[in-house]
């Protein structure tokens, strides 16, 4: 049986997995997003064509990251995967690597069909946990725009501090809210599980 190393281990939650997607696949999910080899060799599916048909979604500004060095992928875009139906139901990414004072900002999408599940908090739970592992990672960071009220809502049910306001190129003002790591891992942590390192190659893709 042939399989498809993940570039980072799969973070394991109760109700999902997140799976890292390698860098090749990253760029093809951009430029060829019908190319049945993105998940040649996979558990899971994506019928609910995540990230394929949103050109102004995370891929727009990770992909040329990639391109002009693929060791930043490591903090990248993983799909959130639906453990009952081995579906993909959303997407999670950081925007990069950790900067200069160890912080690192995130932001994921749930697909609608699978909304008001409690998915999004607990892939921001699994993700954090794994960054929180990280050397140099010292700050996890959420942005938000005030018009954006599930995620407001989203980010209200954690202890992060308001610590001001930036301006994005593509969304317009945008609330800070930040958590050191350890206050992090004190809190909300929890142990990811790591089932395996390898995805099935036998698996059903649609």
């Amino acid at each position: 049986m042939t399989v498809v190393p993940e570039t980072q281990p799969p973070i394991i939650t109760p109700r999902l997995v997140l799976h890292h997607v390698p860098a090749t696949r990253l760029i093809s999910l951009f430029e060829d997003p019908e190319n049945d080899e993105i998940y040649e060799g996979c558990l899971y599916n994506n019928p609910h064509r995540v990230l394929m048909d949103d050109d102004s979604g995370p891929l727009h500004w990770r992909v040329p990251q990639v391109k002009e060095d693929a060791a930043r992928n490591k903090w990248f875009v993983r799909w959130v995967v639906e453990r009952v139906s081995e579906e993909i139901v959303g997407s999670i990414s950081f925007h990069g690597a950790p900067d200069s004072r160890g912080m690192i900002e995130i932001g994921l999408g749930v697909h609608h069909d699978f909304r008001g599940r409690g998915y999004a908090r607990e892939a921001l739970i699994g993700m954090w946990s794994w960054a929180c592992e990280q050397a140099g990672v010292n700050v996890l960071r959420y942005t938000v725009s005030s018009t954006n009220l599930a995620s407001t809502k989203l980010i209200a049910g954690f202890a992060f501090a308001h610590v001001g306001v930036q301006i994005d190129d593509r969304d317009g003002p945008e609330e800070i809210y930040e958590m050191s790591a350890q206050g992090f891992r004190d809190r909300y942590a929890t142990r990811w599980q790591v089932e395996s390192t390898t995805i099935a190659a036998d698996s059903p893709v649609n």
